[in-house]
């Protein structure tokens, strides 16, 4: 089983990241997916949720209009849009994949935010 996240750097204040987290070795379109992050020194935090079949989708009120979650079950792939970037953005962003009792994630990638 693999998450691999990518896609991360360092962005400007407003700027724009397109992050990716490819999976492999389980049945993709079965799981719930999930964006969480961890600033240093803060605990880790949901950011973003989608739903198997991607009908359904929450964020975390920080990042509601900013942020968008979609997922591509052909590809085996999840995707976060991240627009309108601010320095509290900055934190390694990790995805996770949750079918019962099963759980997965990935080693994360550094989102950075700064002039």
């Amino acid at each position: 089983v693999q998450l691999v996240e990518s896609g991360g750097g360092l962005v400007q204040p407003g700027g724009s990241l397109r992050l990716s987290c490819a999976a492999s070795g389980f049945t993709f379109r079965w799981y719930d997916m999930s964006w969480y992050r961890q600033a240093p020194g803060k605990e880790r935090e949901l950011v973003a949720h989608i739903t198997s079949a991607g009908g359904s989708t929450n964020y975390a009120d920080s990042v509601k209009g900013r942020f968008t979650i979609s997922r591509d079950n052909a590809k085996n792939t999840m995707y976060l849009q991240m627009d309108s970037l601010k320095p509290e953005d900055t934190a390694v962003y990790y995805c996770n994949a949750i079918w019962g009792r099963n759980t997965y994630w990935g080693q994360g990638t550094q989102v950075t935010v700064s002039s």
